[in-house]
């Protein structure tokens, strides 16, 4: 099982959480960061139907795949 940190960050005047290089919405407070992590951990641990995936790696390229839907990481927040 692989495993993805939810790391919260100050960025752009506000917060945001980051997973390696990307960046969610600014939020005003660290609190309100903190919960949207909690929240977006959660529904990436949940479960879910087999669907066709895009995503786009570091090197800026993208890619599709099916996701089985119950291949999912664990995740937790950090900061």
């Amino acid at each position: 099982m692989s495993k993805i940190t939810y790391e919260i960050v100050r960025h752009d005047g506000g917060w945001a959480y980051k997973v390696d290089e990307t960046f969610s919405e600014a939020f005003r407070t660290h609190d309100e960061a903190h919960k949207a992590a909690k929240l977006a951990a959660r529904e990436q641990a949940e479960p879910g139907e087999a669907t066709i995936i895009s995503y786009e790696d570091k090197a800026g390229r993208w890619h599709k795949e099916k996701s089985a839907g119950d291949d999912r990481p664990e995740a937790d927040v950090e900061g």
